[in-house]
């Protein structure tokens, strides 16, 4: 840290500065045991729940006002940057315009630390200092973001952790949002903080009830939460909790889960990853979380409504202009026209540019068939023997582009272009669609769970079906695990198709092949179902695509 202080301090001597079936896409998005996404797409790799407890992940909208104060502190920002490796690279290297401004208003103070701005992204490296109005355990903003000298909106995403020792939250904002010439007059903007604290509703659930249960909470901005539960292979039960929300802010920003404790008080872990926050079928807050059913009906476990919750605020707009400036990282970056089919990826799919920075490496895929999905889960970018792992990011209003992003660690765009560089991919999921023949029947249908085998590609598929609430519940699962899933069933009324609604929230390429769709208001007793489309997964198979041989 002495020498990366060091280099700041000389920098800042001389710095002038879904519709209907297509439900697959929706649940890709959802991160096992993630509060939300971030907002462009972008997969986060999973984080604990005590950071989840420190870092709010959003994308908003932005509104602006105050005097900025110059501000020197340099700040550890390792622990920050544990997914973006390339700011971290790039801050050991000395690169980075050092800005250090800051504003107080109220007490509480926001320092615009950093600055990265190159041709595939900016980001900024803030503190907030809550001062004494300091409550609960993080903060969040209605708005954040940058606006340019014609009040433009720049979105982007933001991520803080709370540092004990200084008492202050670091954070960082993102954006895909680039500038179109060197320089450019900017206003870094946060409006309206929100100071978050732990809330806890007892809830009298009844695991042992089969019913949906539906508990009225009231308080907080949360109106109601809904709970029902399925027995699961294996002596385990899967809980399904649907939150509805009076206040949409809480909605924008709450974690909220279902928490068991046992008769010593203790909680109970879920035996599987959960899934937070879904998008369910109203727009309502879905989780899911699966449990133990002999720690679930124990004597004594008892059942807790956990969120955050908002127990004060600070009203206002805290505002720096700042001058943005690429010239810095710039210099070294590069693009690379390619044309490199890649038909392993179904859609005429071929990877057409490359865009280098001190930053990050893009591989900008193009597809003839709009939607196209890459179909690989890994993706690695071998240079010169060193491995830099990247993610899939969707292209906003491109529907025939997708963008593999890999951050920059440990190297330079100058080492990067002397070396040869191969993708590697692996563990493969390829979608199949269903066809005009019904996969299988039921029968008898009734409050009685039933099964019923049948194949799919080949593939052997168990069927459980039974009413509940007076809906039709219709589970699907496979003993072969290269079978990734069931992603949709429907059935005909006429010729119209009655899609089920998925009742399991999956992720995409899991290793998971469990389905269930839900038919609310059923009342046949006989049905034919049919597939909108299926999965099929090679986990062990690895792809090998050379992009340039070494200088």
């Amino acid at each position: 840290m002495e020498r990366l202080e060091n280099q700041m301090k000389d920098q800042m001597k001389h710095s002038n500065t879904v519709p209907y079936p297509d439900f697959d896409r929706m649940w890709s998005s959802i991160q096992q045991g993630e509060l939300r996404t971030a907002a462009g797409g972008e997969l986060a790799a999973p984080r604990s729940r005590s950071r989840k407890r420190t870092a709010i992940a959003v994308s908003l909208s932005v509104a602006l006002m105050a005097t900025p104060v110059y501000a020197a502190v340099t700040y550890d920002w390792s622990n920050l940057l544990s997914f973006r490796a390339g700011i971290e690279t790039a801050l050991e290297q000395g690169l980075g315009q050092t800005i250090e401004q800051s504003v107080t208003r109220d007490g509480i103070t926001l320092t615009l630390h950093t600055a990265f701005t190159d041709e595939n992204r900016t980001f900024l490296l803030y503190s907030l200092d809550p001062g004494a109005s300091a409550k609960g355990k993080s903060v969040s903003f209605e708005n954040i973001g940058l606006k340019d000298a014609n009040g433009k909106l720049i979105k982007g995403r933001y991520y803080h952790q709370w540092n004990e020792e200084l008492q202050v939250f670091q954070g960082y904002f993102e954006t895909d949002w680039v500038l179109n010439e060197r320089q450019a007059e900017m206003e870094f903007v946060v409006e309206n903080i929100r100071f978050i604290g732990d809330g806890s509703q007892t809830i009298a659930f009844r695991p042992d009830h089969p019913e949906t249960q539906t508990f009225e909470i009231q308080k907080d901005g949360i109106g109601t939460v809904t709970l029902q539960s399925f027995d699961q292979p294996g002596d385990k039960v899967l809980l399904n909790s649907v939150i509805t929300f009076t206040d949409p802010a809480v909605q924008s920003n709450s974690w909220v889960r279902i928490e068991a404790t046992d008769k010593e008080g203790a909680g109970i872990k879920e035996t599987e990853t959960p899934v937070f926050g879904a998008p369910g079928a109203s727009g309502n807050y879905t989780s899911q979380q699966v449990f133990s059913a002999a720690s679930l009906s124990a004597e004594g476990t008892t059942f807790q409504l956990k969120y955050d919750r908002t127990i004060g605020r600070a009203d206002g707009t805290w505002s720096l202009d700042t001058s943005l400036s690429k010239k810095q990282l710039e210099d070294s970056s590069f693009k690379e026209e390619l044309n490199i089919p890649f038909t392993e990826v179904p859609g005429g799919t071929k990877i057409t540019e490359m865009i280098v920075t001190p930053t990050q490496v893009r591989l900008v895929l193009t597809h003839e068939e709009k939607f196209t999905r890459a179909h690989y889960m890994n993706y690695k970018l071998d240079v010169g023997g060193k491995l830099l792992n990247g993610n899939v990011w969707t292209v906003p209003n491109q529907s025939n582009k997708t963008e593999l992003r890999f951050e920059m660690a440990g190297l330079t765009p100058e080492s990067l272009a002397q070396q040869p560089l191969t993708l590697i991919a692996n563990h493969r999921v390829d979608e199949h669609k269903g066809d005009d023949n019904p996969v299988v029947r039921l029968t008898g249908i009734s409050t009685e769970r039933q099964t019923v085998s049948s194949s799919i590609g080949g593939y052997p598929v168990t069927w459980t079906y039974y009413m509940k609430d007076g809906n039709l519940y219709v589970e699907s699962s496979s003993t072969d695990s290269a079978f990734g899933g069931v992603n949709q069933t429907y059935y005909l009324d006429g010729k119209d198709r009655e899609y089920g609604r998925p009742a399991i929230l999956g992720v995409f390429g899991d290793g998971n092949n469990q389905h269930m769709d839900v038919y609310e208001n059923y009342t046949g007793t006989e049905q034919e179902l049919y597939i909108y489309n299926y999965t099929t997964t090679q986990p062990d198979d690895e792809l090998r695509v050379p992009i340039r041989q070494g200088k």
